[in-house]
């Protein structure tokens, strides 16, 4: 083991519509490293998908500046992906920690990347992460391991129909919720009370992505999980509950306003409370997750129970984000928090390296 510091590459800004929200993640992951434990290497990616050394982005960042498009897009100097990366001189420890939510980052495009730069990285593999970016994806091999879920239909940009959505209307019933299949943080993501709002719902959604996801809609409690470990034992938070100022948990509550009520942890029975964290760990197994991930459910009080929603491989970090404060709740502290994704990292890659090195 190396007497230097690990130098931890932080990704952060990409390509996808989730560009700026990674950004803010990014400020407070610098903020809580530790300078004892870690030398912090931001590297920005630009929406146009030119990796720049960041250095002014990251004072930027450590000067609370949420939105960063000139420190990305200007006045960062171009890098080379591999290169940056890899390790400068020997027993250098690299990891990478990338913060890039949303498609080409969260989707096992940059894991990819990694996997063929043989450096650690936090978080879930290429296959976990490209199943749990795809809403359709996941719910299928849920489904197919009895996990409970709302009743959705999967469509492709060339299946929306007037025809084909009279019969999704009739399959599910109003409302619906309608979803681009691969995005997060709520963009594209619309309500539907009447077939006029379903049609242009679709349509919005298409604009984010080729297949999206029409889902009943549950009338239940929004109830999150934080689970963090390897695959088969993850440890699991205490769960925490979302009340949302609008009719759904919409972007502007999330990272705008700020006007949802947050509890947690949630006013859950002790029974109920062992319940989430068994299905929230069941389905981290079941789609292979890593390190970290973040399950959404429903909870149905005296009717349907608790409802898989989906899973977020790389869950927000923004002061108001339910994983590191779930972990808060839990006795974990946002450094710790690191610290132990880090460790998981080093641990999952030397595991890997074993196996592929048996001759």
């Amino acid at each position: 083991m190396s007497d230097l510091p690990i130098r931890l590459v932080v990704l952060f800004g990409g390509e996808s519509a989730e560009h700026d929200i990674s950004c803010v993640t990014a400020r407070h992951v610098l903020a809580a490293a530790d300078p004892a434990r870690y030398a912090v290497q931001p590297i920005g990616i630009t929406r146009e998908g030119q990796w720049v050394a960041a250095d002014d982005a990251a004072r930027a960042l450590a000067e609370g500046v949420d939105h960063l498009p000139g420190a990305l897009t200007a006045t960062g100097t171009p890098v080379d992906a591999l290169p940056v990366i890899a390790p400068r001189a020997a027993g250098e420890q690299v990891v990478v920690l990338p913060l890039l939510h949303g498609p080409m980052g969260e989707d096992g495009t940059v894991q990819g990347l990694l996997e063929l730069a043989g450096v650690p990285y936090v978080g879930c593999g290429v296959l976990s992460s490209a199943i749990s970016m795809d809403k359709g994806v996941a719910k299928e091999v849920c489904a197919a391991n009895g996990i409970p879920q709302a009743r959705w239909r999967t469509l492709h940009v060339e299946d929306g129909s007037p025809e084909v959505l009279r019969d999704v209307a009739d399959d599910l019933g109003f409302p619906i919720f309608v979803k681009p299949a691969n995005m997060g943080s709520s963009i594209g993501v619309t309500k539907a009370a009447s077939p006029e709002a379903l049609s242009a719902a679709v349509d919005l959604a298409f604009s984010y992505d080729e297949w999206i996801v029409c889902e009943e809609t549950i009338d239940g409690r929004e109830i999150e999980c934080a689970l963090l470990g390897a695959t088969t034992e993850p440890r699991a938070s205490l769960p925490g509950e979302i009340v949302p100022a609008a009719d759904f948990y919409d972007f502007a509550d999330k990272y705008q306003d700020g006007a949802a009520t947050l509890h947690i942890p949630a006013a859950l029975s002790d029974a109920v409370t062992a319940e989430v964290q068994s299905l929230a760990r069941q389905v981290f197994r079941v789609l292979r997750c890593y390190g970290m991930a973040r399950v959404d459910l429903f909870y149905d009080e005296g009717g349907r129970g608790l409802v898989f929603n989906e899973v977020n491989t790389i869950p927000g970090f923004t002061p108001i984000s339910m994983y590191p404060r779930m972990w808060e709740a839990s006795g974990l502290s946002y450094p710790a928090l690191i610290d132990e994704l880090v460790l998981l990292a080093l641990e999952r890659h030397a595991t890997r390296r074993r196996r592929t090195d048996v001759a």
